[in-house]
């Protein structure tokens, strides 16, 4: 896989470079205020190397899920001027992804220029499953450059126009991003240093059962926090009460919990409450004995401690989901304690993308406490898993 260093050698001035970035950011709904610029800022190493050596930059990006059509509300002028502060450049965002508005703003870049163009998603053809729908948009957005960068890491599981199909249509290399995320990620399952200790989260079991299915031979000790715990606190008799509850995976858990034996870890308290609710009442009780009629909604003090003492020793560590509701501040305790404890390894500490990287800068922890935050929690879970993933894929050829 060529990098971008490769491409930099080569030369880029007065080139135009078609570069495909993830910022995909939260805003908030009623201001459309971007609430995490994380993506954007990691974004920049790339455009700006590509910047100082003279490249005419357009750059592709999708922000939520528009239906395939110009949709206001998903409109990346928040990002462009949140990339032009930060870049300090005003940066121009195209009316159109591949259309008239794009092509002669990308025939009028000088050396050094930038150019956002609107997101890729208001084009069907950018998710479509059939192949030549998805060609069609790739030779127009190929036609506005003369090579092509992959810095996307948090696409690159997705078989997109954008991601996939244009760089069979352009010179390609992978932006710094994705080729430090690929390194960290190779480290995590290529002779990791031990003891290897994974930390997962999120609500759903069945989201995440292929990583588990995949770590589990290879990790020394897995935590299992957030809302999936309570399956396999059912799958060891416990009642949950209204917690949440896959019925159907509580089989698949007993037997993950029989082959693993000790390596699997589940919290022992749990902070519960009678509804969702920023100013309910809560309790903190026994991960056995929570009553009927409430919902565990964090782990608890006594797991918080537990779980630190599981990674006090770890030199390799992976976490990826939040212990609870974290976005409430009565259920934020064992997310926050969670991350200090993987925040304080001696070792490789890799946060993998998604909520838990929310997390850690909606809690105002320090990032650089951390080994590495990813970009890309799907992504980064389908490449533990084993999975081939499409747009790295097409960068090795």
């Amino acid at each position: 896989m060529r990098s971008l260093d490769d491409l930099l050698a080569e030369g880029v001035s007065g080139r135009r470079v078609l570069v495909r970035t993830d910022l995909n950011v939260p805003l908030d709904k009623q201001t459309r205020a971007i609430t995490d610029d994380g993506r954007i800022r990691a974004s920049l190493p790339t455009l700006q190397a590509l910047r100082d050596a003279g490249a005419r930059v357009v750059v592709a990006a999708h922000l939520g899920r528009p239906k395939g059509a110009p949709d206001p509300q998903y409109s990346l002028a928040p990002v462009a001027e949140r990339l032009g502060e930060l870049l300090g450049t005003r940066v121009p965002l195209a009316a159109d992804v591949a259309g008239d508005d794009a092509r002669a703003r990308a025939g009028a870049l000088a050396d050094g220029d930038l150019l956002l163009l609107e997101n890729v998603r208001f084009e069907a053809a950018e998710t479509s499953k059939d192949g030549a729908e998805r060609g069609e948009l790739a030779d127009r957005l190929a036609a506005l450059a003369d090579v092509y960068v992959d810095d996307a890491f948090g696409a690159v599981h997705r078989k997109h126009a954008s991601v996939y199909d244009v760089a069979q249509r352009l010179p390609h290399v992978a932006g710094r991003l994705v080729a430090a995320e690929l390194d960290v990620l190779t480290r995590l399952t290529t002779d990791p240093e031990r003891p290897y200790v994974v930390v997962l989260g999120g609500s759903k079991v069945s989201d995440k059962l292929a990583v588990i299915e995949a770590l589990l031979p290879k990790v020394d000790r897995l935590l299992v926090g957030g809302g999936m715990c309570f399956t396999f606190l059912a799958a060891q008799g416990h009642g949950v009460g209204r917690s949440l509850l896959e019925a159907d995976q509580v089989d698949t858990c007993r037997r993950l919990l029989d082959e693993a034996g000790e390596r699997i870890v589940l919290p022992v308290d749990v902070v519960v409450a009678p509804e969702f609710s920023a100013d309910v009442e809560t309790a903190v009780v026994p991960a056995e004995e929570i009553p009927e009629g409430q919902m565990g909604l964090d782990v608890g003090p006594r797991t918080v401690e537990a779980f630190g003492r599981e990674l006090a020793d770890a030199r390799t560590v992976f976490w990826n989901g939040p212990m609870g509701v974290f976005e409430l501040a009565p259920f934020q305790a064992g997310t926050r304690g969670v991350a200090e404890a993987v925040g304080a390894v001696d070792g490789l500490s890799v946060v993998g993308g998604g909520d838990s990287a929310a997390a850690v800068r909606v809690l105002g922890l320090d990032e650089a406490a951390y080994g590495h935050i990813s970009t890309g929690g799907g992504a980064s879970l389908e490449f533990l898993e084993g999975r081939e993933l499409p747009g790295l894929a097409v960068l090795a050829d």
